[in-house]
């Protein structure tokens, strides 16, 4: 019999189309003219109006619009098949990214379907950019909303002839940035079809490729040491060789690292490396199997940190310090922050001087982010510039003169210059900038040096004046604590101007007082603004985990670094000190529990809770944005005990693509924010989610991190250390046990779910988890009068959770309505 060289997948009516042959995205730098931009910082830019839908338009869009929207797309390319796109359950062919400057991106996509009939079909094309749709060689429409980010749909009906027909799709957009980069092409009705896309294996081949990749995981959620490897419950019936590109998130600068490995027949093992051998911090591992000519991938995500090598932290404060200038000046990622480090350590030379040239290039081109590079090489030029060669010296003079540090200057970049932590870190290279060449022509500006900070001065006053009032906008946000710290320490230890030295020291010691009350032995929990997959699971190898460690001496070092060595120097160098108070709060040693209910954002609009003992805590967003489209905020997040892996949190995801860029993304923010509660150790979790979004909600829930887990029917129990835990859902909870979450996701189908979270700690009367199971399975929520809902706990009692999120239990009304920006700390009682 002759092998069938064809993957074949039948389509019913009204699904998508999801099996594809892909060209190569051409891609095109989008230049204007350089121009000034209106606009301010936006506290709320995230707090999106239509549905996750970002407003602010760069002139780039504005031009690249007039000239494209409403009319046929340019294609700029012939088709040639590059790979096979494998949909793993997504129903979009996404190659979404991220690029630094104005990019047209361009591609072409190929599929082969066979009908049973001729006639005419029905479909749908989904799309952000625009889309021109052929079906055997002749064009049936196409679409060009272009419309950054945001999704369009248009129908198109095409002629199908019985057997074989080739449709094609030719997608583009303008990229600035993060760009949602898609097409989804469903078929509505029309006569009975199937996929039958020719490849280069025979079909069984492929068929088995794809079940591995599908069902691959790794075999733990993180990890501190030991063989990496990743297995499947699939078999292949060929052996296989396997190429294996390890890189990190979008901002990552370390070049890919690379294995090739075989992968024999009946093996579902597949290990790669010792963690000590890998990069660490969050790492996408993109696997790709080849049998023949044939190949086929899919990527991972998984932490890798360092732990092991590391150890324990020093005993005191200085030698904390010395160890983290050491540690980001040996084994971060080269960029201007670990050129800082070495310098301050004495290692000047032609290594450190190639960290600083090879990220000039990004700031002379004002790439997206470039501010994140240039505070730090501002510390290096002003403060260690004799260590450097003086022809680099000359280039820098000349980076930091062309540089656009905000958006009244000209030019044509997509800089992002609205959220709070960008904006703080322009207004800050601006005034120091300026300060460093006061007598020299800033290009843009045409300023000079001295001219040029003062009006950054007068930007950073506005900030902190914002700051003082507000705080983060990008509320209690992991990723971005380190980059207001990394402008608030260069301007304590470089601001000419007493008075901003003096307040930028107080904002660093709020925000490490707003760090101490929300971590958990060295690990941020709580509530976040904006988070990311790669901030939520990378639980050590995060820099707040770093600054935990060198401050308090509990934590664990990553490589990527933005504020550590910058914090290291005021403490070493310029006087800062870290009230000794915070130490004990940081990392609970004694029975306390705390209360800490806070607000944040510009109007208070975010207003946070938290509650920890040593063994465990757990944070919330109390009364913030109930069935709004989300974007990146994590609403819910708790730890347990003293394992950094041990951590839960729940969402909805905002695409089924697992390792995308969307924002919200599967893990991280919400497609639709639920309703949350919050008292003490009890959460409700209630969501009433977008009918245009995923089917489903669901929990991180790293089975193998705890010391016990168990999940039964509607209700799933953990134990780490001294913690206990529990979540129940009104519908069936299924334990993911194939493909990436394999062991680490609990997932409740439908839109409508309320989730009830319980924590709580071992003791005399609960002294093992089956006990504690015992004690609390049985909780459940009801609705009460007005909207509330009601859960009997056994150790609260009643408690109300009202619609106006205030909170009634114990003889006590939480209002979030009162609470404030400085906050509130409430020492608990604990039950014993």
């Amino acid at each position: 019999m002759q092998a069938d060289f064809a993957l074949r997948r039948p389509v019913a009516s009204g699904q998508p189309i999801v099996y594809w042959r892909l060209g190569s995205i051409a891609e095109q730098r989008y230049d204007v003219a350089d121009q000034p931009m209106k606009g301010e910082m936006d506290p709320f830019f995230f707090l999106t109006k239509h549905k996750n839908f970002i407003p602010h338009e760069y002139p780039c869009r504005t031009e690249f619009v007039a000239e494209r929207r409403g009319k046929r797309p340019q294609i700029t390319a012939e088709f040639s098949a590059a790979r096979i796109w494998l949909p793993f359950a997504s129903p979009r062919v996404d190659l979404s990214g991220f690029w630094f400057r104005p990019t047209v991106l361009g591609s072409w996509a190929e599929t082969i379907i066979e009908a049973a009939s001729a006639g005419e079909a029905l479909l749908r094309l989904r799309t952000c950019g625009g889309a021109i749709l052929f079906a055997n060689g002749a064009e049936g429409g196409w679409m060009a909303p272009y419309g950054r980010n945001l999704e369009s749909a248009e129908d198109f009906r095409i002629a199908l002839k019985a057997g074989r027909n080739t449709i094609r799709i030719w997608f583009d957009d303008l990229a600035e940035r993060d760009a949602r980069y898609y097409f989804q092409l469903d078929y509505l009705s029309g006569p009975a079809i199937s996929i039958a896309l020719p490849i280069e294996v025979e079909g069984g081949v492929a068929n088995a490729m794809e079940a591995a990749l599908d069902d691959m995981h790794f075999e733990r959620p993180a990890y501190d040491g030991g063989e990496v490897a990743l297995v499947t419950g699939v078999a292949l019936p060929r052996d296989a060789k396997v190429a294996i590109e390890i890189e990190g998130d979008f901002m990552s600068i370390e070049a890919p690292v690379r294995f090739g490995l075989d992968l024999p027949k009946g093996q579902t093992r597949l290990p790669i490396a010792d963690t000590e051998q890998l990069p660490a911090d969050f790492r996408h591992f993109k696997v790709t199997l080849t049998v023949g000519d044939y190949s086929a991938s899919r990527v991972f995500g998984v932490e890798i940190c360092h732990a092991r090598r590391q150890g324990d932290a020093p005993a005191t404060i200085a030698a904390r310090i010395d160890e983290a200038l050491g540690e980001v000046a040996g084994h971060a990622e080269a960029d201007t922050v670990r050129a800082l480090a070495r310098l301050a350590i004495g290692q000047a030379g032609a290594e450190t001087d190639a960290m600083i040239s090879g990220a000039l290039p990004a700031i002379e081109d004002c790439h997206d982010c470039a501010d994140f590079i240039l505070v730090p090489l501002l510390w290096c030029r002003g403060v260690y510039g004799d260590r450097l060669a003086a022809d680099l010296r000359g280039r820098v003079d000349k980076a930091i003169l062309g540089y656009r540090y905000w958006m009244d200057e000209p030019g044509n970049d997509v800089q992002w210059y609205f959220s709070e932590n960008h904006a703080l870190l322009f207004h800050t290279a601006a005034y120091i900038a300026g300060g460093l060449l006061p007598d020299a022509r800033f290009v843009r500006s045409s300023r000079l040096g001295r001219e040029q900070s003062a009006v950054g001065a007068a930007r950073v006053r506005a900030w902190l004046y914002h700051f003082e009032a507000w705080e983060m906008a990008e509320f209690n946000s992991a990723p971005y604590f380190p980059i207001d710290l990394k402008g608030l320490c260069a301007l304590y230890a470089l601001a000419p101007d007493k008075d901003i030295a003096e307040r930028a020291g107080k904002a660093i010691i709020r925000l490490l007082e707003i760090v101490a009350r929300s971590a958990h032995h060295g690990m941020l929990t709580g509530a976040q603004g904006r988070s990311y997959e790669h901030t939520l699971r990378a639980a050590r190898s995060l820099e707040l985990s770093g600054i935990c460690r060198m401050v308090w001496g509990k934590g664990n070092y990553g490589m990527r670094f933005h504020a550590l060595p910058q914090l290291a120097l005021c403490l070493r160098d310029h006087g800062l000190s870290v009230p000794a108070e915070l130490a004990p709060i940081a990392s609970l040693a004694d029975d306390t529990a705390w209360e800490w209910a806070f607000a944040q954002g510009q109007d208070r609009f975010a207003r946070l809770y938290h509650h920890k003992t040593r063994n465990h805590a757990m944070g919330s967003a109390a009364g913030y944005r109930w069935n709004q489209w989300g974007y990146q905020e994590t609403v819910i997040h708790a730890r347990l005990g003293n394992n950094a892996d041990a951590q839960i949190w729940i969402n909805h995801p905002g695409e089924v693509l697992q390792s995308g860029y969307g924002r919200p993304s599967y893990w991280g923010g919400s497609g639709t924010l639920p309703r949350v509660h919050q008292y003490r150790d009890l959460a409700v979790v209630s969501f009433a989610c977008s009918d245009e979004q995923p089917d489903f909600t669901h929990a991180w829930f790293p089975a193998s991190a705890f010391d016990a887990a168990q999940v039964d029917g509607r209700r799933a129990f953990a134990q780490s250390g001294n913690a206990f835990a529990m979540l129940k859902t009104d519908v069936p909870l299924t334990q993911i046990k194939g493909g990436q979450t394999a062991g680490n996701e609990l997932r409740a189908a439908g839109r409508k779910t309320i989730w009830v979270v319980r924590l709580g700690d071992k003791n005399a009367d609960l002294p093992a988890l089956d006990a504690w199971v015992t004690a609390f399975a049985d909780m459940s929520v009801r609705p009460g009068a007005e909207g509330e809902l009601i859960v009997e706990d056994p150790e609260y009692g009643t408690v109300r959770f009202l619609a106006d999120a205030k909170v009634v239990a114990e003889g006590r009304i939480l209002n979030p309505a009162d609470w404030t920006v400085r906050g509130e700390a409430t020492r608990m009682q604990r039950r014993e």
